[in-house]
């Protein structure tokens, strides 16, 4: 079986320490985890499980619709973001498309399982990968399709919506489908200076990605979406792979979902908070922390193995050796709880000092004061 290589994998087999439970920090999920209402209505819709979901999800859409404010014929939903990415790469079926790098693996794959010519734009290293002017000359007639991550997945770089609208207005010019990226934007705190749904209406052409699966912490439901002020783009997605791609329990958490406004409110502070704290732990041993502003940090480490090492602590993150334009020496980590946030700056802190500190060490070496 071909390997994806993705975050989040807690199901291989691993021989621990005695004692040690694994913590992930190679998924970038809320740890404040599900909302007690996703719960909650996973329970007490049990009964309707027992008939085919909706094919056209209008529930869901019209939940979707009221709270983005827009028509839910704008809407498509499918079973998990990466499930949206393939079926509209399959009703687009482009020739050449124009890929930031580094960005998400799934563009690729699904554009070179449509047979696609890739061609990457390879991010400035030296300015911490932002995304600059050349990018922007790289949109031309002859690129069929765009895809741009925002913040960009690994490196956590958020660009603000006057950029994100000139990229709009080079791909409308040159006839480019733009699909923009928004699954991680809801961790940010300031969301409304980096979206570009205030400009869909005015940009038909363009695609917008959201899914559940990061801010509710519903992974393993699978459900994301797709919004396009072009209907008939939208109808061709829909129409485009299996039938009932989302089922009744997904589209029943993620109505819930969309009522808990504080929770996401909440998340961002929480967010913001353990994030300045890992980032100024992982600085403090000298790594290069990149200026992520969602749930995750992007750094290079000093040595090539850090992910290894540190998963015989128990302690998983996404070594990023595998997207384009990095090496071993570059890794990614979720933004968790104080706790576990500690576990992870002793754990590092072990192997590159070669000294073990447990808890109450760490926090006493001033992990806590930090802020």
């Amino acid at each position: 079986m071909v390997k994806k290589v993705h975050g989040g994998d807690i199901y291989t087999e691993r021989e621990l320490p005695a004692g040690v439970e694994l913590v992930d920090f190679s998924a970038n999920l809320n740890p404040l985890g599900m909302p007690q209402a996703v719960k909650d209505a996973l329970c007490q819709e049990i009964d309707t499980y027992q008939s085919y979901p909706d094919p056209q999800c209008r529930k869901l859409r019209q939940a979707i619709g009221r709270y983005y404010g827009i028509p839910d014929s704008w809407i498509v939903c499918g079973n998990g973001a990466a499930d949206v990415i393939w079926r509209l790469v399959l009703s687009r079926k482009p020739r050449r498309a124009l890929l930031p790098a580094p960005t998400f693996s799934e563009y690729a794959e699904a554009l070179e399982c449509a047979g696609c010519e890739l061609c990457y734009y390879d991010l400035p290293q030296k300015s911490g990968f932002v995304p600059d002017e050349g990018f922007l000359d790289a949109v031309r007639p002859g690129i069929d399709i765009c895809f741009f991550c925002n913040p960009n997945n690994p490196t956590g770089v958020a660009v603000e919506s006057g950029w994100i609208r000139r990229l709009m207005e080079r791909c409308q010019a040159a006839g480019v489908l733009l699909v923009l990226d928004e699954c991680f934007i809801d961790f940010l705190e300031e969301e409304w200076r980096y979206t570009a749904l205030p400009f869909l209406r005015d940009f038909p052409g363009t695609i917008i990605l959201k899914a559940f699966t990061k801010m509710y912490a519903m992974a393993g439901i699978r459900l994301g979406y797709a919004l396009c002020a072009d209907e008939q783009r939208i109808l061709q997605i829909g129409q485009t792979g299996q039938a009932w791609s989302v089922s009744t329990p997904a589209a029943c958490c993620g109505i819930a979902a969309l009522s808990q406004r504080d929770f996401v409110e909440k998340t961002k502070r929480f967010i913001a908070k353990e994030r300045s704290f890992l980032q100024k732990g992982l600085r403090s041993f000298g790594l290069q922390v990149y200026e992520g502003k969602a749930n995750y940090l992007f750094f290079k480490a000093p040595v090539p193995n850090l992910p290894q090492q540190l998963e015989r602590l128990g302690i998983l993150i996404r070594p990023c050796g595998n997207y384009r334009g990095l090496d071993d020496y570059y890794c990614r980590v979720a933004v968790k709880g104080r706790e576990d946030n500690v576990r992870l700056l002793n754990g590092v802190r072990k192997i590159l000092k070669g000294k073990a500190d447990d808890e109450k060490e760490g926090n006493e070496l001033g992990w806590q004061k930090q802020l």
